[in-house]
């Protein structure tokens, strides 16, 4: 699914116009967004949580050359699947 066609769900499940909906749907996004850069957690209940995962440095490979190359420490968004939407994709 797109973010168009999740625009496009969202229009027709509320009857709101393909704007408004749109609005939602980027409204969201950004405050989730807004939400992990500034270090928190964010959990809906029924569905997950989306967090910040601290990755240290690294030693990786080149994959053409096999030289060692640096990999910085970096912070990547993880998501863990709530009970409720498990069990709906699993049924």
């Amino acid at each position: 699914m797109t973010k168009n066609e999740l625009i496009s769900m969202v229009a027709d499940k509320t009857q709101m116009t393909k704007t408004a909906a749109a609005n939602v749907v980027e409204a969201t996004f950004d405050t989730i967004t807004t939400s992990l850069r500034e270090g928190n957690e964010v959990k809906i209940m029924g569905f997950g949580n989306f967090r910040v995962v601290k990755r240290a440095a690294r030693e990786g490979r080149d994959p053409r050359t096999g030289a060692p190359v640096q990999i910085k420490a970096a912070n990547r968004p993880r998501f863990s699947a709530g009970k409720g939407l498990k069990e709906a994709v699993n049924s």
